[in-house]
């Protein structure tokens, strides 16, 4: 185990609703990383694991959209459960630089706000079991819920095997988008909120400007050479 204080790498999260284009700007934060120093890692929840690309298939595809509320967060937390041990964990007590593509906050905003479960039960949760591991910062990719779904949708062409999130209502994504700018108002010290309605590249260099002037900021040992 390690913790914030503790630690030698860097851990990034990456958040935002559908269609934000977080997944894709993961892969520019880790090449901007890698240019700063660090040896860097991309990866996602769920999924980034073995055992976690199965539970991926089963929370993502619409073919469940059945599932409890409750059976879907425990399926995320048992994800992030093997994730943070088999993962995360040893990447950053080697010293390197984690980019995360979603990571326990978007647990407290899809299934503690959006499906009603609380947000901070959800957050008392990740809190009793992994509190040793938490972003030293958290890059929000913010857009209208609207033209994220519609970004979304329009991303596939029929049938899209990830696509369970997509099909509710336009108000749950809403939910999503008011619960993520919550956090970001009550964490300022660890949020940095990025206009994901801009074109890629603008995003892309927003993202590399929060990502050096946290750099700049940051106490303690340098990135490995």
């Amino acid at each position: 185990m390690t913790t914030s204080s503790s630690r030698k790498g860097l851990f990034v999260t990456l958040e935002g609703g559908e269609g934000s284009g977080k997944t894709t700007q993961a892969g520019f934060a880790a090449a901007f990383l890698e240019k700063m120093g660090y040896k860097a890692l991309v990866t996602r929840e769920p999924g980034g694991t073995q055992l976690g690309a199965q539970i991926r298939a089963m929370v993502l595809s619409p073919d469940n959209g059945h599932l409890d509320a409750i059976a879907e967060l425990f399926l995320y937390e048992a994800d992030r459960a093997q994730h943070i041990a088999r993962l995360i964990v040893p990447a950053l007590e080697k010293g390197m630089a984690v980019v995360c593509d979603r990571f326990y906050d978007a647990t407290v905003v899809y299934q503690g706000r959006a499906r009603g479960l609380g947000a901070e039960k959800v957050d008392a949760l990740h809190r009793q079991w992994f509190s040793f591991v938490r972003p030293d910062i958290t890059l929000l990719f913010d857009l209208p819920a609207q033209v994220g779904l519609e970004r979304a949708i329009n991303r596939v062409q029929g049938h899209d095997p990830e696509g369970r999130f997509e099909q509710e209502a336009l108000v749950f994504h809403e939910k999503v988008r008011q619960g993520y700018l919550d956090l970001a108002k009550d964490n300022p010290g660890r949020f940095c909120i990025i206009d994901a309605a801009k074109d890629q590249e603008a995003v892309r260099l927003d993202v590399e400007k929060a990502l050096a002037g946290f750099l700049n900021q940051k106490p303690g040992p340098k990135p490995l050479g």
